[in-house]
C-alpha cells in the first residue's frame, strides 16, 4: 500500500536519463545540419545567383564540358556560340561555370 522511497526517487532518476538519452541524437542532428545542410544550402544560392547574372557575351562551361560563348538569353533556354557560326542551345540550369573574359580564343 505504501510506496517506498526508492521507487520514487527512480522514477526521477528515469526522467532526467530520458533527457540525457536524447541528447546525442539531438548532437549528431546539430552537426550533420553544420557540416552538410548548411554549405549545401549555401552553394545553391551560390549557383542560383550565378544564373540569374548571365548575360549575352559571357563565357560559360557546361555540364556536359562544353565551352562556349552566350549568343543569347531566354528564361529556361541560353544559345551558346561553341564555334564561329555553329549555336547550341542549351538549358540555363546546365551552366556550372562563368569563365574570365578572354579564355575562348
Amino acid at each position: 500500500m505504501f510506496i517506498s522511497n526508492a521507487y520514487a526517487a527512480d522514477a526521477a532518476a528515469s526522467s532526467t536519463s530520458g533527457l540525457m538519452g536524447m541528447l546525442p541524437l539531438v548532437l549528431m542532428f546539430v552537426v550533420m545540419y553544420f557540416l552538410m545542410i548548411r554549405p549545401q544550402m549555401k552553394k545553391q544560392k551560390e549557383t542560383q545567383a550565378m544564373l540569374s547574372a548571365l548575360a549575352k557575351g559571357d563565357e560559360v562551361v557546361t555540364q556536359g564540358g562544353l565551352l562556349g560563348k552566350i549568343s543569347k538569353l531566354g528564361d529556361t533556354f541560353v544559345s551558346l556560340e561553341v564555334a564561329p557560326g555553329t549555336e547550341l542551345q542549351v538549358q540555363r540550369v546546365a551552366i556550372i561555370q562563368v569563365l574570365p573574359k578572354g579564355t575562348l580564343k
